[in-house]
């Protein structure tokens, strides 16, 4: 009679710790690098299918002309994101890696660009207070159920200049690698 409790214990835990949670991670934080940039982040669960994402980077831009030198500059931007992963059971029922939230989402991104500081090569650059806010569709994944993970994404949406009251159309291209702790 031990042997069989023990041997149905062992079966109990062997199934358990194979189990994979069936929606998005509770929460995790991670590092990002992009074209042009680099952020930390967290994503928060909300519920099954929905986190929300604050991020914190630091986004960079360049210019050039004609008879000047190319100039660069680096601001910070704060993004809050909430997430909807649609497609997550969908891929843990096929057997597919939903580690650190691999899957499918759309989502709805609010980033703010403050008037900080900004780290150039020209002394008069600055960055006007601005706020996004771009409805987009993307993709996460995890690179072979480790901790790395791409991310890529494109919306289209609206920017906001606070300081000249102006709206204009803004567009959004996710390109990311990072790292999830």
């Amino acid at each position: 009679m031990k042997k069989i409790i023990f041997i149905f214990a062992l079966l109990l835990m062997s199934y358990i710790g194979k189990a994979q949670n069936t929606g998005v991670e509770k929460s995790i934080y991670s590092i990002e690098t992009g074209v042009l940039g680099m952020w930390i982040n967290n994503e928060y669960r909300l519920s099954n299918e929905i986190i929300l994402k604050s991020e914190l980077g630091m986004i960079a831009g360049f210019r050039g002309c004609s008879d000047c030198d190319t100039q660069y500059a680096l601001t910070p931007e704060l993004t809050l994101e909430p997430r909807w992963y649609y497609n997550i059971e969908k891929r843990n029922a096929k057997g597919k890696i939903i580690k650190n939230n691999s899957a499918n989402f759309a989502s709805l991104g609010l980033r703010y660009y403050p008037d900080w500081f900004v780290i150039s090569n020209a002394s008069n650059a600055y960055v006007e207070n601005q706020i996004t806010i771009i409805p987009k569709w993307g993709i996460k994944r995890t690179v072979s159920n480790s901790n790395f993970n791409y991310e890529l994404g494109i919306g289209i949406g609206k920017r906001y200049y606070f300081d000249s009251n102006d709206w204009e159309t803004a567009a959004d291209l996710l390109i990311r690698i990072g790292y999830t702790f």
